[in-house]
């Protein structure tokens, strides 16, 4: 999951969820740094990260020689005097790589680590988050706590779909998540948007014209007419149009209002009527 770093969030769940979690998030009278031994700190093996990006650690591996170690671990004491890693695998990872013998540690008990946790589930389900703060929740108790999706589905009492749908919304473009967190556009525009991932040139353009007033029935043709081959921005937009030279011909025969939906594969033709008696005379008509 890709992850931005600038999301504009909100005050509230900005406390909870920073970029890492570091010690001035875990509580001021508990910040203090220890210094462990590498060979120490022993991995999390329920860590659902399981693939690290080999050039971006060795990039990590040569910072951390000029500079060490920024941002302390968090990790939490075993019985054989070890401790289990619970954030920051990469910089243990790229230490190990850069030749470093300690790495700057904070120390918390499970308990402690299990309130934050809560407090961190308690904040995602709060009504008043933006589907980004929302999917900044559920990355982090991904990435942060070693909670796969579906842990988190069942702690949020959510779908597990509706989880990962949440969660994607971390892989927009950075403007589309400022219109979106602007509230400029729904999230049912967002989700369009996402829908032409591998399509960044018609992600813009898709963006431009759901903030000049493209509904998200407008967006979703959009999408459906580039997959299916649209040659052009031209050729998609006239897909989307509702409205045809032939469907105004239609509705000045039947009476009534016509559009074309266009689908996956063709589409939709609709008759609007407004009574079982005007269906009665369309039928007619068409009879």
């Amino acid at each position: 999951m890709a992850n931005k770093q600038k999301h504009g969030l909100g005050s509230g769940l900005s406390a909870l969820i920073p970029q890492d979690i570091d010690a001035s998030k875990l509580g001021e009278t508990l910040e203090k740094v220890h210094k462990l031994a590498l060979d120490v700190v022993e991995p999390n093996k329920d860590q659902p990260r399981k693939h690290f990006d080999n050039t971006g650690l060795s990039e990590l591996a040569e910072s951390i020689k000029q500079h060490g170690v920024i941002q302390p671990i968090i990790v939490a004491p075993l019985k054989n005097g070890h401790y289990l890693l619970v954030a920051g695998e990469r910089r243990l990872r790229a230490a190990k790589l850069a030749g470093e013998k300690t790495i700057p540690a904070i120390v918390r008990t499970l308990k402690e680590l299990e309130r934050l946790e809560m407090a961190m589930i308690e904040n995602v389900q709060r009504v008043d988050l933006s589907p980004i703060e929302q999917a900044m929740g559920i990355e982090h108790l991904h990435q942060q706590f070693s909670m796969t999706y579906e842990m988190i589905a069942k702690k949020l009492g959510k779908a597990l779909s509706t989880v990962n749908n949440i969660a994607r919304l971390l892989q927009l473009p950075e403007e589309v998540i400022e219109a979106l967190n602007k509230k400029i556009i729904t999230e049912g525009h967002a989700r369009a948007i996402l829908s032409l991932k591998g399509y960044p040139e018609y992600q813009k353009i898709l963006l431009k014209n759901c903030i000049g007033g493209w509904s998200v029935r407008q967006a979703e043709r959009y999408v459906t007419s580039i997959k299916s081959g649209a040659r052009n921005d031209s050729e998609a937009r006239a897909k989307v149009a509702a409205e045809t030279p032939e469907t105004k011909t239609l509705s000045a025969r039947l009476g009534t209002q016509v559009h074309i939906r266009r689908m996956a594969k063709g589409g939709r033709l609709e008759i609007t009527f407004t009574s079982d008696e005007e269906l009665a005379r369309l039928i007619e008509r068409i009879r």
